[in-house]
């Protein structure tokens, strides 16, 4: 299509491009649908108007639905690596993080683009070539949007829902005359510039608790507190204008808790959060990210080199870390008759979806349906030269006598449950 025909039908449809919220779900990590993501081979296509993330074939499906024509188009293409490359000599007692040992993971080049359906009309992102700034904005904020399924991940990671400190309401804030900045934060006691947090009495800026393997901070904050007694303090850099996803912890409490005053206690040190974008994990996105990363392999069966099996009925979850069990589970009743018969045998995925509610995501027919498709159709387990990029998985093998027993397939691509 001639670039001003292009350029008119991407005008034609702005109708149907919204810019997210702060409250809107954002998807950019998986299909609604399907196991693709944007490192399958048709790349994970978002609709600009939904915010709902498809596959190739779905995104054709949810267009059939909804008739919004307009998607942004992530490509995740693995780039290759000299075998050669040589390792750098580790620091620190740690894998896959900056001075630990050389995991050898795989790294991937990423291009995205707007596409207009049905006719799949493409225009590479960022380009000049997109005529309104609308859509723009719109692929600006996708992209800068913490994933819903990055949140998904955390609240299964996260055992307890956060509760209300018991310091919050009465918090006392001594007018010291600190006002805190909003950029450029230091440790007051070190030359720490990262894991920073801020006591909310009196607007001392700290260093947190250090890491089993010496990474995070030199326990500045903890201390000060054991001085002090002041009891909250909140991690900088993870807070926005989603004032409750901020890490705020009580140190009597030993906890992450909520500050319903949060607002009121950061302005009381001159901070206004609206302005602030998120640039630190929070405590439980670290402890999630330190746990998928851990190398599993060393304490299952008993170190031993296992054979990789692949095919229908072969396909792993990827284990969080605490959600073993889960997984072994949903191996168990997908391996029963009136299971697989229900929502893969006689349950077609474009049915479940045609059938399901506006956001497929929350129907639990078609959830279960995505979650059979992915175990038992054998489409993400097949033989790959390289492990899978995700390294903490639990692979249950099920055998005719319906026992269960760990098995890490070493496959390319993982089923991973919603």
């Amino acid at each position: 299509m001639e670039t001003a025909n292009a350029q008119e039908l991407l005008r034609s449809n702005l109708s149907r491009v919204r810019i997210p919220e702060p409250t809107n779900r954002v998807y950019k990590s998986e299909c609604c649908v399907s196991f693709d993501n944007p490192r399958s081979e048709g790349g994970l296509y978002i609709d600009m108007n939904t915010f709902l993330a498809f596959g190739k074939d779905c995104a054709g499906w949810n267009y059939e639905k909804t008739g919004n024509p307009v998607y942004l188009h992530i490509k995740q293409t693995r780039k290759l690596i000299p075998e050669d490359r040589p390792s750098k000599k580790p620091t620190l007692l740690a894998i896959g993080i900056e001075g630990g040992f050389d995991n050898n993971e795989a790294e991937y080049e990423v291009t995205y683009s707007i596409v207009v359906l049905p006719g799949h009309v493409t225009f590479p992102f960022p380009s000049v070539e997109l005529p309104e700034k609308v859509v723009r904005l719109a692929a600006d904020a996708i992209l800068r949007a913490e994933g819903a399924e990055r949140k998904e991940q955390l609240a299964a990671w996260t055992a307890d829902t956060k509760k209300v400190s018991a310091h919050a309401m009465d918090l006392k804030q001594i007018n010291n005359g600190v006002v805190i900045p909003p950029s450029g934060w230091k440790c007051v006691k070190c030359e720490k510039r990262d894991n920073l947090w801020l006591n909310l009495t009196d607007g001392f800026i700290l260093c947190g608790r250090r890491n089993w393997d010496g990474t995070g901070g030199n326990n500045h904050a903890i201390d000060h507190y054991k001085e002090t007694g002041h009891p909250l303090a909140v991690k900088l850099g993870t807070i926005t204008s989603d004032l409750e996803a901020a890490d705020v912890f009580s140190y009597p409490e030993d906890d992450s808790v909520l500050d319903p005053l949060l607002a009121q206690h950061l302005s009381f040190f001159g901070i206004d959060f609206s302005s602030l974008k998120k640039t630190e994990m929070t405590t439980a996105e670290r402890e999630l990210d330190q746990n998928i990363n851990f190398d599993w392999n060393r304490i299952q069966e008993s170190g031993q080199d296992l054979e990789p099996i692949f095919g229908p009925g072969y396909t792993g979850l990827v284990n969080l870390g605490n959600s073993c069990y889960m997984a072994a589970t949903m191996q168990v009743v997908f391996s029963t008759q009136s299971f697989s018969s229900r929502y893969y045998k006689n349950q077609a995925l474009k049915l479940a979806f045609e059938t399901a509610p506006s956001d497929p995501t929350v129907d639990l027919n078609m959830q279960l349906t995505k979650l059979g498709h992915g175990l038992l159709s054998g489409k993400y387990s097949v033989p790959a030269p390289e492990v899978c990029e995700i390294e903490a998985i639990c692979h249950f093998k099920i055998l005719e006598t319906r026992r269960i027993t760990s098995s890490h397939v070493q496959s390319g691509r993982c089923c991973k449950s919603s």
